[in-house]
């Protein structure tokens, strides 16, 4: 990886971690959900965060938490995406 992707990473992993704090049951009541704001990487790097919460299968079932990380509209592509997903508790 280089040096620009391992910075927006570092971003990315921070943010969905921040970004899954709220349990299922928080989530679910507003789904689906989107935001995006300007930020800064570790490294100073000025970009833009877009954190969204969809059902991951069925409305419902599980949650899916996705950030992506991008230096501005016009560099979306070479942006870095994390996501992780919320289970509803009581589903296998």
């Amino acid at each position: 990886m280089s040096d620009l992707a391992d910075d927006l990473e570092a971003l990315a992993k921070d943010e969905l971690a921040q970004a899954c704090r709220l349990g299922w049951r928080e989530l679910s009541a507003i789904l689906p959900w989107g935001d995006a704001f300007d930020g800064f990487t570790p490294a100073g790097r000025q970009v833009t965060v877009e954190r969204s919460y969809l059902w991951a299968a069925q409305v419902g079932g599980d949650i899916l938490c996705e950030v992506v990380v991008y230096g501005g509209p016009a560099r979306y592509d070479e942006g870095v995406k994390a996501a992780r997903v919320i289970r509803r508790k009581g589903r296998r």
